[in-house]
């Protein structure tokens, strides 16, 4: 640990662990609060990371390590975008500002990277299934009882899954406490009947203070105990909606309590943990607690850019650039929504993650944000499809997989015409593992009636997402996170041939096949070849994977003594994997450069693409080394 930290953080820098925080006076805990947002907003102003969700959650987080005895007690986060303070308690402020630096700490929770993570998760709605598996499996082994705690924002409570888990633990009567952090956010703000439901407990100061008085006449009840909470639970349910859907669950509803509010929080905690049955402790906070600009807008500062902790505003660019792909996919998609009035796009609550804020923003009512629900979202649209609408689903990568039966099951099965815009194809950068979009050609390229194609820039996007619509089955377009390559894009984007790959150029020996993003590093290889090597590689844009363009992978095998295929996706079972597929029984040689055979940590994407044999040097090193072999077989990166 630094001087630094020691001088600017005294009380984060003193604790030995968690524990210290029993013996603290209120005064000391208050004074923590402040010295724990100073850390969080100094560390992410300079890597970036989840800034609003962290510091709305500072008081719960105290609370929490303050009642329960981590890691003997369990404190799940879901997701871990809240859990920032929660790596400040637990010994990670000396590597605080490594987060989400390559070879620092995750910006999610870790299972290596400290023992009070219990579990290692950037998706939304697993935590209350997690915290009932281990409070069962506790129950089970010795007798001996100790908390199991999870920690949920209102977003997360969009998905489904977070209901299975409820109705599991309220069947049994799994011990596990439930805190339902209630923010009116998720990553946009949330949509919803639940919450509605919250809305109104959150703001309508005649139900809270309704709520405050049955409760001190509820304590007066004789015999006390178990009976007046009992009865302070039934009665609070007749006026809390979301009370009385959790009751119905199996859950005992507590709140909604002041999530700033320290002593409050932590007498809930006490009393939830002591009621050994299923208890859910609703708690209101304000997301970017204690930081102006975080709190005014909040989507903004949910994953933050490095910004001016004075200004709360990010550095400006140098010059501006392309745009990114997410943003010429968003007013590409309300071009075709102006030209075919059955287009409607669908997202889960990423509408500006996903470029989809400007169809919302065009045609309101042809605009669809599912909350964090990417299966119901994707049959949704099947709904859609069948009663004549051409839905567009616009989802990350990583997330899509969360829908993967309902892509084979409902979409393709029927042959129903949904297009699935898929954001974040590759490696995204410092979310890491977690958030990779690096499985979704394996995954895809196997399903039957799916066309699955990339562009190689952000002119070839508009046109694939042109063509998707007029296709009558299922269409995936992937592409990647970031800027694109400045190409000119098309006033009328043409229509392209089905399962076409496209040569870019004529060369011998070596033919560099890239798919995606792959395409723009063949491009880049091939002029590294010309300079160190005077080797003329021909250059080929696949386009598709599904259909894979056997004719031209067969013509280039037979024509060259090298075929590379070049893909920023699991080099198992994708791209590369299709050509070997298509020229199994040729005895040209085939080099496959991929990702590794690995989960991917957080790091700077470009670092990351390079680190991971994606550089055009290294690839061009490996093609001349290739060629010099003679020995004739077949190479993989994997």
């Amino acid at each position: 640990m630094s001087d630094d930290q020691q001088t600017q953080y005294p009380i984060l820098a003193g604790l030995a662990g968690p524990g210290d925080l029993r013996a603290m006076t209120d005064e000391q805990l208050a004074a923590l609060t402040g010295e724990m947002r100073e850390a969080i907003i100094t560390t992410v102003s300079r890597t970036g990371g989840h800034l609003g969700a962290s510091l709305g959650t500072v008081e719960l987080t105290i609370a929490l390590h303050c009642e329960l005895e981590s890691p003997r007690d369990k404190i799940v986060w879901d997701v871990g975008h809240q859990a920032y303070g929660h790596k400040l308690l637990t010994g990670r402020l000396a590597e605080f500002p490594t987060l989400r630096q390559q070879g620092g700490i995750s910006g999610f929770l870790k299972r290596t990277e400290s023992e009070h993570d219990v579990m290692g998760a950037g998706h939304a709605s697993t935590s209350i299934s997690y915290a009932v598996g281990l409070a069962e499996a506790q129950r089970r082994a010795d007798g001996t009882r100790r908390a199991v705690v999870c920690v949920i924002g209102d977003g997360a409570m969009t998905g489904g899954m977070a209901y299975e888990g409820m109705n599991q633990a309220g069947e049994m009567g799994t011990p596990v406490v439930v805190i339902l952090n209630d923010n009116g956010m998720s990553i946009s703000p949330n949509v919803g009947a639940m919450s509605r439901m919250l809305q109104r407990a959150r703001v309508d100061s005649t139900l809270t203070r309704v709520r405050e008085e049955l409760e001190r006449g509820l304590a007066r009840v004789p015999g006390g105990g178990a009976v007046g909470t009992s009865l302070r639970d039934a009665t609070k349910a007749l006026w809390f909606e979301s009370g009385a859907l959790f009751e119905a669950l199996g859950f005992a509803y507590m709140g909604p309590y002041d999530g700033h509010d320290l002593e409050a929080v932590r007498g809930a905690i006490r009393l939830a943990v002591r009621r050994n049955r299923p208890v859910l402790v609703h708690v209101k906070t304000t997301k970017g607690k204690g930081y102006e600009p975080a709190e005014a807008d909040g989507e903004a500062m949910h994953g933050a850019s490095p910004f001016n902790p004075e200004s709360g505003k990010s550095a400006p660019a140098a010059a501006p650039g392309p745009p990114t792909y997410t943003e010429v996919f968003g007013k590409a998609l309300v071009v075709e929504a102006e030209r075919d009035p059955r287009v409607v796009g669908i997202t889960a609550a990423m509408l500006k993650g996903t470029g989809m804020q400007h169809m919302a923003a065009r045609f309101p009512e042809r605009t669809f944000d599912v909350g964090i629900a990417e299966q119901h979202g994707v049959v949704f649209a099947c709904g859609l499809a069948i009663a004549g609408l051409r839905p567009v689903v616009a989802i990350y990568s990583t997330f899509l997989q969360r829908a993967f039966d309902p892509i084979v099951h409902d979409v393709a099965l029927q042959n129903l015409p949904i297009v699935f815009a898929i954001d974040r194809g590759g490696l995204v950068g410092d979310d890491g593992a977690t958030h990779h979009g690096t499985l979704d050609i394996a995954y895809l390229r196997s399903v039957p009636n799916m066309t699955v194609m990339a562009p190689q820039d952000e002119a070839e996007l508009v046109a694939m997402l042109h063509t998707a619509l007029r296709i009558d089955g299922p269409v995936a377009i992937r592409y990647p996170r970031g800027a694109g390559v400045g190409a000119a894009l098309p006033d009328y984007p043409e229509v392209l041939p089905i399962g076409a790959g496209q040569v870019l150029e004529s060369g011998e020996r070596v033919a560099l096949v890239g798919y995606g993003y792959g395409t723009q590093v063949a491009i880049a290889t091939a002029q590294r070849l010309r300079e160190e090597a005077g080797i003329a590689a021909t250059v080929v844009n696949a386009r598709f994977v599904r259909p894979l363009d056997d004719a031209l992978m067969r013509k280039l095998a037979a024509r060259h003594d090298l075929l590379v295929t070049i893909e920023d996706h699991a080099a198992h079972g994708g791209f590369g994997s299709a050509v070997l597929e298509a020229v199994a029984d040729m005895s040209t040689r085939t080099l496959v450069v991929g990702l590794p055979d690995r989960f991917i940590d957080h790091g700077k994407r470009d670092v990351l693409l390079s680190s991971a044999g994606l550089a055009p040097d290294e690839i061009a090193g490996r093609v001349i080394a290739e060629l010099a072999r003679t020995t004739r077989g077949v190479a993989s990166s994997a």
